[in-house]
């Protein structure tokens, strides 16, 4: 079979996009919750990994979101600013920071903890296409290194 490139570049035919669409969709399921809450969605995001491990390098938490450094970095010294985390050199690595979260940005999860199960009520799709969708989605994302 020929390859058709006029087939290939329409737009119902490129797997980016509906990614793109949905992607921008569910991240906007979440604007209202963390709205109350005066964060953004990329903060909101960066203290699930904080929440999750605390004390960790600035490096480890760019993988785990896979973001870049210089992407992240006015993220957390905004939430610094807001009082929820604080930055320290390692005492091992000087040139290593960790970030820390304060009694205010532990605190803070207790005010985010419905945030999940809200945004879930929203999603037009089973808990198990969810699951499904999850498994794909992250294929994916492991091809990214091949």
């Amino acid at each position: 079979m020929e390859y058709n490139y006029k087939e290939a570049m329409k737009l119902d035919n490129q797997l980016c996009f509906p990614l793109y669409a949905a992607a921008r969709n569910i991240t906007g399921l979440y604007t209202p919750y963390l709205k109350a809450l005066d964060l953004t969605y990329t903060q909101y995001i960066a203290l699930l990994v904080l929440w999750e491990e605390d004390g960790i390098t600035v490096g480890k938490i760019c993988k785990k979101l896979l973001l870049d450094s210089g992407t992240l970095s006015p993220v957390l010294k905004k939430l610094q600013r807001c009082g929820y985390l604080e930055k320290k050199h390692s005492e091992t690595d000087e040139r290593s920071v960790l970030i820390y979260l304060t009694e205010e940005g532990r605190a803070l999860q207790e005010k985010a903890k419905d945030i999940p199960m809200q945004v879930g009520r929203c999603l037009k799709i089973t808990p198990e296409k969810a699951k499904q969708l999850y498994t794909l989605l992250y294929e994916l994302l492991d091809m990214k290194g091949e």
